[in-house]
């Protein structure tokens, strides 16, 4: 009888301990998130917890005790489950940090199905942290998967108790994911309190947690559908625009070669206040630019988001459009989309050999599949290019390399032939790529990065200018849209705060005939988003417009620029869209028409307004 008292004493003290324990590890690693959203700031952490959104931040721990919850259960153990968690936490709030640190915008779910491109993130954040959090990633899992094993063992009734927890647990999980559903207990529970700031995600984590934001951008429809949508206004509008193409004719005699280059990071350093060099890196850019259409790019995105300013280019929708949570299509997307009109699927309809290149392997972004829905002939990478030379240290293959491909494929004269390259040479990191350098910049902070990006942007800019005088050779026309993605993630707080947001959000641009015939060669000022590239260089070359591209002529030159919380009209820069009864009708043609397409019922692909 003593040793049962015993042993009830025993339990009566440890399971409390037990909950205890689990309770201050949620609590602990939620305050770690928040401080590795803001910047390391403790001040900032625990004034979010006890000062100024502290039920967000009780909710927040709630999600994370049931996460704890389903591991613990999962592995049939407390211990190796909580050692599980706090690992999966450690690694999740260094990530956040890192890419609040480059990119200064926080990490999002869809962001977790990057986590097997290890050579990019070994690149990113370097071999060392690299292969540790590798090894504690293994070890971890080894021994998860050993207790997981080793809990058959476990007693009849502590096997029930697992296995009622874990069903709980999962559906719980289950019923999180659709946080963004209305009826959504525990998003009800958020907006109690909760001011969610949709155009701006650092803000919207920085106002409602890391957990909030991480929520937040769960699964959500493309785009919400507009009041007025129904099928016989989309075919409205899909008459107006088609019928006011098809009375400009092609101009053309023969169908020309298009290349779209991408490049990665491309954009002059010098153009940020704080910024200066001993000389030009761009000269060789400029050269070009300054002879044909070309001007100032405003990108999504700063430091990162290359894939999203390509599906604008390719697919002449704008983000901007978009629900914030849709922070990534080409994953979250394409994927589900039975069919994506794009510059790709039109060219192809009109006989063109279509082709993408990427220097680098084909998982990243789900290139390979999204490249297939959208109706590429084939995907060249680094594991099937004929060319694959880098420059001194730089790990990735060179521009020059790039274009000899895009050269080889245009001595097929055959058919004409869409090009699609998205270049390598310039992704980061930035340091010991060069032995050495040509440029020495003057800035606040950061000069050793600078000055290695600067040696890396004149070297594309010299591979473009070899390319385009290659292209003088090239017998059937060829018309080039260059730009650069985004501005790359070396600038201090200090040269940052010199500078406006929309100052970097810009890049370079340029349109390229090697025939010189575009009617826009004059304008070196330009200013443009890239969802306007393709109806943009067709209006220009003389190409026959679509209905969807006549549309988007018609919206350029009313608002020439934007994306969310970034506006150009009037030659002013805005941080809302103020429009007047024209314009206003054209943005909302425009959002119809993407509306019916990534989330609507489809009925403008019935029609030929984007043939």
């Amino acid at each position: 009888m003593k040793e049962k008292l015993k042993i009830l004493k025993k339990q009566s003290i440890k399971y409390p301990l037990i909950i205890i324990g689990m309770i201050l590890l949620v609590f602990i690693s939620n305050l770690y998130l928040q401080w590795c959203q803001n910047e390391l700031s403790m001040e900032l952490v625990f004034k979010f917890a006890f000062s100024w959104h502290t039920e967000k931040f009780v909710l927040g721990c709630f999600v994370l005790m049931i996460v704890l919850l389903f591991l613990c259960s999962l592995a049939g153990s407390l211990v190796l489950g909580s050692v599980l968690y706090g690992i999966m936490i450690g690694i999740l709030g260094f990530a956040d940090y890192q890419k609040m640190f480059y990119r200064t915008e926080p990490i999002y779910p869809d962001d977790l199905k990057m986590i097997t491109e290890f050579g990019l993130l070994r690149e990113m954040i370097g071999t060392v942290p690299f292969i540790l959090i590798l090894l504690i990633a293994a070890v971890a899992l080894f021994f998860f998967g050993r207790a997981m094993y080793s809990s058959r063992r476990l007693s009849k009734k502590i096997q029930i108790i697992r296995f009622s927890v874990l069903v709980v647990t999962v559906g719980l999980l289950i019923y999180i994911s659709n946080f963004n559903n209305s009826n959504n207990l525990l998003r009800k529970a958020y907006d109690r309190t909760a001011l969610w700031i949709p155009y701006s995600q650092k803000m919207n984590y920085y106002n409602t947690g890391f957990m909030g934001g991480f929520l937040y951008n769960l699964k959500v429809e493309a785009m919400d559908e507009p009041e007025n949508y129904s099928q016989e206004n989309i075919e409205e509008i899909t008459h107006k625009y088609t019928k006011t193409a098809q009375k400009e004719k092609s101009s053309l005699e023969e169908q020309p070669n298009i290349i779209f280059v991408m490049s990665e990071s491309f954009s002059n350093p010098q153009n940020l206040t704080g910024v200066t060099a001993n000389s030009d890196p761009l000269k060789d850019y400029y050269d070009i630019a300054k002879t044909t259409y070309s001007g100032k790019m405003l990108s999504q995105n700063y430091g990162g988001g290359t894939a999203n300013i390509e599906f604008e280019a390719l697919t002449s929708f704008s983000m901007e459009l978009f629900n914030p949570q849709m922070t990534t299509p080409y994953t979250m997307l394409i994927p589900k989309m039975i069919e994506i009109p794009s510059i790709v699927s039109l060219m192809k309809n009109q006989e063109y050999q279509t082709t993408a290149i990427h220097p680098y392997n084909t998982s990243m972004y789900k290139r390979k599949d999204v490249y297939n829905k959208m109706g590429f002939d084939q995907f060249i990478s680094e594991d099937t290019m004929k060319h694959t030379e880098t420059i001194q240290n730089n790990p990735y293959i060179s521009d020059e390399s790039a274009y000899k491909e895009v050269l080889d494929i245009l001595q097929e004269d055959k058919n004409p032939q869409f090009v699609h390259l998205v270049t390598m040479q310039t992704h980061m990191p930035y340091s010991e790529k060069y032995t050495t350098s040509n440029y020495s910049s003057r800035s606040q902070g950061n000069k050793k990065a600078i000055d290695s990006y600067m040696q890396d942007v004149a070297y594309s800019s010299e591979a473009l200018k070899q390319f385009t005088i290659a292209l003088k050779d090239v017998k059937r026309r060829t018309l080039v849209v260059f730009w650069g993605d985004h501005l790359p993630s070396i600038y201090s707080d200090e040269i940052k705060a010199e500078n406006d947001e929309v100052k970097m959000h810009q890049t370079e641009f340029l349109m390229y005939d090697n025939q010189g015939k575009l009617t826009g060669k004059t304008t070196h000022d330009a200013v443009s988003s890239p969802f306007y590239f393709a109806p943009t260089l067709f209006d220009q070359s003389g190409m026959q417009m679509t209905g969807f591209y006549q549309m988007l002529t018609e919206l350029e030159k009313q608002v020439p620029a934007f994306e969310k919380g970034f506006y150009y009209k009037d030659k002013k820069w805005t941080k809302t869209l103020a429009l007047n009864k024209t314009q206003e009708e054209l943005y909302e043609d425009y959002r119809l028409i993407q509306y019916d397409v990534v989330s609507g019922k489809n009925y403008s692909l019935k029609t030929d307004f984007f043939k």
